[in-house]
């Protein structure tokens, strides 16, 4: 399985062939197989993506300036905070379930 790194510059290729230069902002996820991109917060196949060509000569994007290593740190901590009040909601809806379940109920009367 191809992989990306954090930070690699890639391009994305959408369903309607559109084409796309992004840059990860985590790595691929072995498990799943999806690297999380910055465009749109998207989580493609590699299969979608591929290296931009500065990224191969040594001079990749959004890093090359101060102001673009800010707002990358910036979309990584915003994304950070997204995912992690989805686990957080996603975690509370199971105790939830798990507290009101038919047969707890069922043995509490």
């Amino acid at each position: 399985m191809k992989t990306f790194k954090e930070n690699d510059i890639v391009i994305y290729t959408d369903n309607n062939g559109n084409r796309f230069d992004t840059f990860v902002i985590f790595d691929t996820n072995t498990k799943t197989g999806l690297t999380h991109i910055n465009h749109y917060n998207l989580r493609v196949s590699t299969n979608a993506l591929e290296l931009h060509p500065s990224a191969l000569t040594g001079t990749p994007m959004p890093m090359s300036d101060m102001l673009s290593f800010n707002l990358f740190n910036k979309l990584k901590e915003k994304y950070t905070k997204i995912d992690q009040k989805k686990k957080k909601i996603s975690t509370s809806l199971v105790l939830y379930r798990e507290v009101n379940s038919p047969e707890l109920l069922h043995k509490a009367s």
